[in-house]
């Protein structure tokens, strides 16, 4: 078995069935015992967050602002993924596919929730006294070690937890992405030259701590949401003939599959939900444990605050960047034109508003990974501190 057979043999494990089932098991089971909460009190939720997203951190302990850590949050949730995966999970499954990703992100909201709850009601000072630190490998060192009597043994899915994050940062697509996405609008500028200036930015963001990454997603992560959705809006917008069949097709076609059709292979119903439940929780990261561990840094009087700005982080992520995506792809009718990824989003806002759409896809292309990337690196840190600063 080559290389490459192994990494597709692996990732058809990871992402098979069980994985799934668990992920979004769970999100059920939480939805169902506590009365379908996101859906009761969807506009006390909204409340909380968007409607206080401006308000001074409350009075309790914390190093960020609710509102700094949502963004590093969202920030490292939406990348460039939100625009090249949607198109390729509307590739490969079809139209269904966007069906399964919103109810995917409905009960996601829930497990990031709970999991954000978690990760404040855990933390602690970090022993360097500079700011607070919590996540996976905290709530199951006290939750599951010292409550529930496991002992030492809650170092084993600690360590597993902490053997998957890393392994992401050798696998990530960011850089690349970006790269090939500007390169492609602007011939003159390389892919090379564009990787480089991409991680000197990084870099410096990178090295003024965790404040630095707050304040440069807080400033950042809206501009670009706002941005890429008026412009998605815009090209839905000229086609909004074609959008009662577009939401026809989304909510038939994910429980029939999909026909074959121009460059599309035809789907069945496994492989439409598959792609749309993938690309939900690669996107919005419910129920990994990567972005509680900066959520843990807020300022807030009580745990649950925090746990609603998980809900709304989901929500942000899927229900508007996602679905952005996924509808400016579907009006245009570009979905079964054979192309996948980043070129199909690219040829969808181009055909909308010209080159201007695709210039607005490179340049949040590179905003996306950017804070991905960031993002990230807040979590590698809080790993990092837990493993070796005690």
């Amino acid at each position: 078995m080559g290389f490459f057979d192994f990494i597709d043999a692996a990732n058809a494990v990871v992402w098979g069935p069980p994985l799934m089932i668990l992920l979004l098991g769970v999100g059920l089971i939480l939805t169902f015992t506590t009365g379908f909460f996101q859906f009761r009190h969807f506009g006390y939720i909204m409340k909380k967050t968007f409607g206080q997203m401006m308000s001074k951190a409350g009075d309790g302990e914390g190093t960020i602002s609710p509102w700094e850590a949502v963004t590093v949050a969202v920030g490292g949730a939406v990348g460039a993924g939100n625009i090249g995966g949607v198109a390729s999970a509307i590739a490969i499954g079809g139209p269904g596919a966007v069906f399964w990703m919103w109810l995917c992100a409905m009960v996601g909201m829930l497990t990031k929730m709970a999991e954000v709850t978690l990760a404040l009601h855990y933390r602690q000072p970090d022993v360097w006294g500079d700011r607070f630190v919590g996540g996976p490998t905290y709530y199951m060192q006290k939750g599951l070690g010292e409550e529930k009597g496991w002992g030492g043994l809650y170092k084993i899915p600690a360590l597993i937890f902490g053997f998957g994050i890393f392994i992401a940062f050798f696998l990530t697509m960011q850089c690349y992405n970006t790269a090939e996405a500007i390169s492609s609008t602007f011939p003159s500028i390389g892919m090379i030259p564009v990787a480089l200036f991409y991680s000197v930015m990084a870099t410096a963001i990178v090295l003024g701590g965790l404040k630095s990454v707050a304040g440069f997603a807080g400033k950042l992560v809206p501009f670009m949401c706002i941005i890429y959705m008026v412009f998605g809006l815009f090209v839905v917008i000229r086609n909004i003939g074609e959008l009662p069949n577009a939401l026809g097709m989304i909510f038939s076609n994910a429980f029939t599959g999909t026909a074959a059709t121009g460059g599309f292979a035809g789907a069945a119903v496994t492989v439409v939900i598959q792609q749309g439940l993938k690309r939900a929780l690669y996107s919005n990261e419910a129920g990994w444990g990567s972005s509680p561990m900066v959520h843990a840094t807020a300022t807030v009087d009580h745990p649950i605050e925090q746990g609603l700005w998980g809900c709304f982080e989901v929500f942000v992520d899927t229900m508007l960047v996602c679905t952005i995506t996924a509808l400016t792809i579907l009006t245009t009718g570009l979905w079964s034109s054979g192309l996948a990824g980043a070129s199909l989003t690219l040829a969808a806002f181009e055909s909308g508003i010209g080159y201007v759409g695709r210039v607005i896809i490179a340049l949040c292309t590179f905003l996306f990974a950017l804070t991905t990337t960031t993002g990230w690196f807040t979590y590698y840190d809080t790993l990092l501190r837990h493993a070796f600063g005690e």
